[in-house]
């Protein structure tokens, strides 16, 4: 957990690289990641040395030669701040875009990196202010550069980038994801996803990591992220690695306009909150998606794209625009039939139209689905997300104590569960073969049968199934209400009458 110390540092930071003009929160992460990247490549090399002087022999693969010591993180220190400015310009650098250095996608995004740092006086203030971070603790650096990600959303601008990290861990609680999976996000971003589901192997698989074969397959094969904007490649490669993850396959790729054919059937589990742009021209779109839906619309495009990358017997989950749920186009209707008639159908979870706030309003809902390519869908489980944990407002203020937020919070009471439903989805979830399938179509979670689900188009909006229970009311005869109202005014006339003699 961060502390409030190390949020006011990061705070600090934050407002230097402000009021020093550079105001897009992408560029202030992006500079700040290159002098800790910088930083981890000193720790690095210190490490290799290290053991070059245990062991008695050269160190195995230097980052640093003869030639480039003046280019290491301790030696820059020493430099007066107009020096240091200089050499990060000219020298550490053009180094870094030539970098083959440890052999992790970072280093290979880092061939673009640009130094737009403006003036010798705050780059002095975030080497000592980057100098002074711990980390060299795995928990605390990835803490730290989430809470940096925190900040693309409370700017507002680039907020489309991330999604909220109490949704993004329900999603991965609910999914499960266990040692030999193989997990992609088609639509990375800064990563958000595949860190959380690093984050869940290490708490819930700890012991299966310890295996060699395994924690080889943790740091280089099982994490793989998409993106077609180079600073999201670089921000998610080093969120992935703050997290602990070593060798993370995080690379350009235009999902929805490259053949998926090379990709085909090779994930198990895909993680995913795509950018819905609108449409696409048919001409910029893969040819193998149009084969399996013909339609020009981005958030319709990413479904069959997910069927495609995933390995039979696949999991998926996918949030989506409400509108993919009930809109009425041959597409819209297509894709929902494969949903239900050829693949497996898990669930639809509906979020409440606050919660990407404050930069979209839009309705979202989580699709869960497996696939199966020969059906397999009984019943569908529905899940009416009132409450977050936090206002659904532009503010998003929590509701609750930090302890009692996000999805694995325990024991909340009645009251509690009004501010945060998702414990409870999470619970419900792992129950819905059981006692979900016998709850009534009026609570907040129900299964549907699939042959319900067909007799109305396929339509997956919650609300075409739900039902909703009307307090009866008592209604009186008009006589009877006529005879009240002569005796209360006879009633009046009385007291009217007592009052006049009284006076």
């Amino acid at each position: 957990m961060i502390t409030g110390e190390l949020k006011s540092k990061i705070d600090r930071l934050w407002d230097a690289f402000w009021s020093g003009g550079i105001s897009n929160p992408l560029e202030v992460i992006e500079q700040i990641t290159y002098l800790m990247f910088l930083r981890r490549l000193e720790d690095i090399q210190k490490a290799k040395e290290k053991k070059s002087q245990r062991t008695g022999k050269p160190i195995e693969d230097p980052l640093y030669t003869a030639d480039t010591q003046a280019l290491r993180w301790a030696e820059l220190q020493e430099l007066s701040p107009d020096t240091l400015y200089e050499m990060m310009d000219k020298g550490v650098f053009p180094w870094l875009q030539r970098l083959g250095g440890d052999g992790s996608t970072y280093a290979h995004h880092m061939r673009d990196a640009r130094f737009t740092i403006p003036n010798a006086n705050l780059l002095t203030k975030a080497f000592d202010m980057i100098d002074g971070l711990p980390l060299g603790d795995g928990d605390v650096q990835g803490d730290l550069y989430e809470y940096m990600l925190s900040k693309i959303a409370t700017a507002g601008h680039n907020g489309q980038f991330r999604t909220p990290r109490h949704i993004i861990q329900l999603i991965v609680a609910m999914m499960n994801p266990g040692p030999q999976d193989e997990i992609c996000d088609p639509a990375c971003g800064t990563a958000g996803f595949l860190v959380a589901a690093s984050e869940h192997m290490r708490a819930e698989h700890s012991d299966a990591l310890l295996e060699a074969t395994n924690q080889k397959h943790f740091h280089n094969s099982m994490f793989h992220g998409f993106d077609f904007d180079s600073t999201m490649l670089r921000i998610a490669s080093m969120n992935m690695l703050m997290h602990g993850v070593e060798q993370p396959d995080i690379r350009y790729r235009d999902s929805l306009a490259e053949s998926v054919a090379e990709e085909a059937e090779r994930y198990s589990l895909i993680l995913a909150n795509p950018p819905f742009a609108g449409s696409l021209d048919y001409e910029s779109t893969a040819k193998d998606l149009q084969q399996i839906i013909k339609t020009k619309k981005t958030e319709l495009l990413f479904l069959p794209l997910f069927l495609r990358l995933l390995k039979p017997g696949g999991r998926a989950a996918v949030i989506v625009p409400e509108g993919v749920l009930f809109g009425s186009s041959k597409a819209h209707k297509a894709i929902r039939e494969i949903l239900v008639e050829d693949q497996k159908l898990d669930a639809v979870v509906k979020l409440p139209s606050g919660v990407f706030k404050p930069y979209a309003g839009v309705s979202t809902a989580i699709l869960f689905f497996t696939k199966t390519n020969s059906g397999g869908t009984d019943n569908v489980w529905f899940y009416d997300v009132a409450a977050d944990g936090f206002s659904l407002d532009d503010k998003r203020t929590p509701l609750l104590s930090e302890d009692k937020l996000g999805a694995l919070s325990e024991d909340l009471e009645a009251t509690e569960h009004e501010k945060n439903n998702l414990p409870d989805v999470l619970a419900r979830w792992s129950r819905r073969d059981g006692g979900e399938q016998d709850r009534a179509r009026t609570e907040q979670s129900f299964c549907v049968p699939k042959k319900d689900i067909a007799a109305q188009d396929y339509d997956l909006s919650l609300n075409r199934y739900k039902e909703v229970v009307y307090e009866e009311e008592h209604h009186r005869e008009p006589l009877e209400v006529i005879k009240e109202l002569e005796a209360l005014e006879k009633k009046i006339q009385q007291e009217l009458a007592a009052l006049k003699g009284v006076l």
